[in-house]
C-alpha cells in the first residue's frame, strides 16, 4: 500500500513528457545555437545545438521554469545565446547599427541625388 501511494504522489508533481517537449520547444524557440548563429536551437541540426536541448529538457524535468531556464543558459553561454538580447550598455552597439546605417545612407542617397539634380 505504501508503494502505490509513493509512486501516485510522486506522479502528480511530474510533468508530463509531452508538457516537458512543448516547453522544450519554446525555450529553444528563444536560444540561440551558437555554432549556427542565426538559428534557434530547436531549429539547429548541429551537435551541440542537440547538447543545448538535452540539457533544457533535463532542466525542465528537475522543475526549473522556462525562465528559469533562459537564465541558466544565459549564464552559462552568456548573452549570445539569447536570440533577443536584452537592450543593456553592452548591446547598445548592436540595437543601434541597424538605425545608423539606415540613416547613414538615407542622408548618402540624399546628398548625391542632389549632386546630380547640379550636373544636369
Amino acid at each position: 500500500m505504501f508503494m502505490v501511494l509513493s509512486f501516485s504522489t510522486g506522479a502528480i508533481g511530474q510533468p508530463s513528457e509531452a508538457e516537458i517537449e512543448m516547453r522544450a520547444k519554446e525555450v529553444g524557440r528563444s536560444l540561440r545555437c551558437v555554432v549556427c548563429q542565426n538559428q534557434s536551437i530547436d531549429e539547429s541540426d548541429a551537435p551541440l545545438a542537440m547538447d543545448m536541448r538535452e540539457l533544457v529538457r533535463d532542466r525542465l524535468r528537475d522543475g526549473d521554469s522556462n525562465t528559469e531556464v533562459i537564465s541558466y543558459m544565459r549564464e552559462r553561454y552568456g548573452d549570445y545565446v539569447l536570440l533577443k538580447p536584452p537592450v543593456q550598455r553592452n548591446t547598445y552597439i548592436l540595437w543601434l547599427t541597424p538605425f545608423i546605417l539606415l540613416l547613414a545612407g538615407l542622408g548618402w542617397f540624399f546628398v548625391n541625388s542632389g549632386r546630380r539634380e547640379d550636373e544636369r
